[in-house]
């Protein structure tokens, strides 16, 4: 939802759209080595143990950075690994504050051998480099440029995949002093890239029904949306997964989190999910609800605590 003042002062408030200021909030994963996977992320993405809760067999663990949640692990005995065909997560993307912080988090990822590195992107928005983590969960870790050198077109926001050496960006950016920061610099989930099994019904859901707004629509197998001009805050493609159905149980993805300004945004949420006849769960401060392909989605309020997060 969104609203805009007009000439008089009123203002008129978009029902249709996410609000401006809309952002994402940490990512689940359901693991099967909840001990790998936590050092993984503490080791290669300087992320911190925040909170820990048992419920029954599951170990829930939330990892981030100082107080901003940016991970949730938890740990799901029995089930079968991620099948990289199926619906589900693409990547989740880290966004870190500047160059020098992106390449310490780079160079850590880069020397441990648990996870796999699998390329780098200059995106003309941003600049990326991807990883594989040891059950096979796609990460994204990247910075962005000012949203004034992003080109525009047809009322699009163009990104391109452009060669970007990572030895070179290493040499340029790393510093001795980002290093020795870790944790302590800033970071936060940017983006969550989706596998679906189509287009055109991924676009019905993320756009019609929670109310992103498209980005960019010309990239073959893939769409980007976000709210408040971003590039994008969530992206789908069928790269891997075109003609997927409803997803198994297996490790992998377990929650998409969105955060909104306020309780009438997610009042404007459910009634979309109601002009569609979509399920959701409200309970005051977050409303859940699944995607064609049951990934679930949790849109939130601002004020989400660790243990608001391990109570999902």
């Amino acid at each position: 939802m969104t609203a805009e003042p007009t000439a008089l002062g009123a203002t008129v408030t978009d029902e249709r759209i996410l609000n401006p200021a809309t952002t994402m909030d940490a990512v689940t994963l359901r693991v099967g080595d909840l001990e790998g996977m936590s050092s993984y992320y503490s080791r290669s993405f300087a992320l911190e143990p925040l909170e820990e809760r048992t419920r029954g067999v599951e170990v829930h663990r939330v990892l981030g950075r100082g107080t901003v949640p940016m991970v949730r692990l938890v740990h799901t005995p029995g089930l079968p690994g991620v099948d990289p065909r199926q619906a589900g997560l693409f990547h989740t993307a880290f966004l870190f504050d500047d160059q020098q912080s992106l390449a310490a988090t780079v160079l850590r990822a880069a020397q441990d051998a648990r996870g796999s590195f699998v390329g780098s992107s200059d995106h003309g928005v941003s600049e990326a480099f991807y990883f594989t983590d040891p059950e096979g969960n796609g990460v994204e870790l990247y910075t962005d440029r000012p949203r004034d050198l992003w080109q525009r077109a047809g009322g699009q926001i163009l990104m391109g995949t452009q060669w970007l050496d990572p030895n070179a960006y290493l040499q340029d950016h790393v510093t001795e002093e980002a290093l020795a920061a870790g944790p302590a610099l800033a970071g936060r989930v940017g983006h969550v890239h989706l596998q679906v099994g189509d287009i055109a019904t991924a676009e019905a859901f993320y756009v019609g029904a929670l109310g992103f707004e498209a980005t960019l629509t010309d990239y073959r197998g893939a769409l980007f949306a976000s709210a408040g001009g971003y590039h994008h805050h969530v992206a789908m493609n069928v790269w891997n997964s075109g003609g997927a159905g409803p997803r198994a149980a297996t490790l992998g993805l377990g929650d998409v989190a969105v955060t909104v300004p306020s309780r009438d945004d997610l009042v404007a949420l459910a009634a979309r999910l109601r002009a569609r006849s979509l399920a959701f769960a409200d309970d005051g401060r977050s409303v859940v609800v699944h995607d064609p392909w049951g990934t679930q989605v949790t849109v939130s309020v601002p004020g989400t605590t660790t243990e608001d997060l391990l109570a999902r």
